[in-house]
């Protein structure tokens, strides 16, 4: 890159910063019904604008095909009508939600008369940085939007035609409903130095939401000079105890595993408790090879079916993102807890069991942002709780954990009233 490159995008994101800065004064007291409005609108406008988003799509599919990409990127890139039907459909049930800007978490008086009210107020800016999913760039910026945060996207390469797209709806949708164009903005450019000059804006960027590969969220872990709401690999399990119904853990790990093998929330790993190997695991193999997935076991795995190869270590820590699961056996729900806090994310995993003691011992002792019982690790996902959508999965401790919402996008200020009280 030239010194002139250089400085071009330097000067495009200082632009964008203060654009952000001034928007974010005026979209923090901006009305839940204006907020509201603005997101309906978009979601019209997705409709509306269909046939240009699949076109634009389109030339992204393209490309990737050209580039080579997996077919689980290539799944997570693709939009149909069902997809810009579901985003639209997202915009509004985020529009239904409650504004948690302003609510009151608590409140009390002191003896010396103050009024103390801890209430919920934006963030400010949100940097969102992700790669092939252009879905998010509905979803970040309606989330944001809702809480009263300014969004700066900056969208992968693999996207760029199809997020433009969706970020003209939501564009368009802000100026209908009479809110700064700004409140949502997307970096213009691939040159993937504009990322590394948005890490260093910590006078404008109040946190960093990262959503990609492993890559991604290592460069930028490493390079931010800004709080992140930290998504690491999803390499999740499901543990088939030995009090499991067979039918719910076919069912469960068929959908786990294969409803969606690209997603964040896909089960990487089986656990089988070994009391029912002989029982379950055979059902369950057998299952998963009918619908096409690759099996890789430990030594006792591989014994109860020929088709599955045998699994080495690197197996236990690897998101596959694709139809490949690997199964290991475990003599009791203690080991199964042990494997998936020592290999496991801290994202999602599942048990499958009838035994209640069993089952709150597994939820409480897996170090996950999401435990699940007797249900798919697939429903690891915002809209899913209620949210709306998500702008993330949050796989750290600090702040936010788990699917990131509206209410997760703010922070608190404390309001003191008082009437001429001074401190002795």
């Amino acid at each position: 890159m030239t010194a002139q490159e250089a400085q071009d995008i330097k000067a495009m994101m200082t632009d964008l910063g203060q654009n952000a800065k001034a928007a974010a004064l005026e979209l923090s007291v901006a009305p839940t019904e204006q907020k509201n409005d603005a997101l309906l609108k978009a979601a019209a406008l997705l409709r509306s604008h269909t046939d240009k988003i699949k076109q634009a799509n389109a030339k992204d599919m393209a490309a990737g095909e050209q580039k080579g990409l997996s077919s689980s990127l290539l799944d997570r890139l693709m939009l149909d009508d069902a997809r810009v039907e579901a985003m639209a459909k997202g915009l509004e049930a985020i529009a239904q939600l409650p504004d948690p800007v302003g609510e009151v978490m608590s409140q009390w008086d002191r003896p010396n008369g103050l009024n103390i009210a801890r209430v919920r107020v934006p963030l400010g800016v949100i940097g969102i940085i992700y790669e092939s999913r252009p879905n998010v760039t509905a979803d970040a910026g309606a989330l944001s939007l809702k809480s009263g945060n300014v969004a700066i996207l900056r969208g992968g390469s693999e996207s760029f035609h199809s997020s433009h797209a969706i970020m003209d709806c939501l564009v368009e949708a802000l100026e209908q409903a009479g809110l700064p164009k700004t409140c949502i903005q997307m970096i213009p450019t691939t040159d993937r130095a504009a990322v590394g000059e948005m890490l260093t804006m910590s006078d404008v960027i109040d946190v960093i939401v990262p959503r990609g590969g492993k890559g991604l969220i290592e460069r930028i872990t490493r390079e931010s000079k800004i709080p992140l709401f930290k998504h690491l690999d999803g390499i999740c399990h499901i543990y088939v105890d030995e009090a499991a119904d067979l039918e719910k853990a076919r069912k469960v790990v068929v959908n786990g595993k294969m409803r969606r093998t690209g997603i964040c929330g896909a089960t990487e790993t089986l656990l089988v408790n070994r009391a029912v190997v002989d029982s379950h695991l055979g059902a369950i193999v057998n299952d998963l090879i009918e619908a096409g997935c690759q099996l890789r076991g430990d030594a006792e795995a591989c014994a109860v079916d020929s088709r599955i190869t045998p699994a080495t270590e690197e197996d236990w820590g690897t998101e596959y993102l694709d139809a490949i699961l690997s199964i290991k056996v475990v003599g009791d729900v203690n080991e199964a807890v042990n494997h998936i806090n020592t290999y496991g994310s801290h994202h999602t995993d599942c048990i499958i069991t009838e035994d209640g003691a069993t089952a709150e011992n597994f939820l409480n002792r897996v170090d996950s942002a999401i435990c699940v019982l007797n249900a798919s690790t697939q429903f690891a996902d915002g809209g899913e709780f209620g949210m709306g959508a998500e702008i993330g999965i949050s796989t750290g401790k600090m702040h936010a954990r788990g699917p990131v919402g509206v209410e997760q996008l703010t922070s608190f200020k404390y309001k003191v009233r008082g009437d001429g009280q001074c401190r002795p």
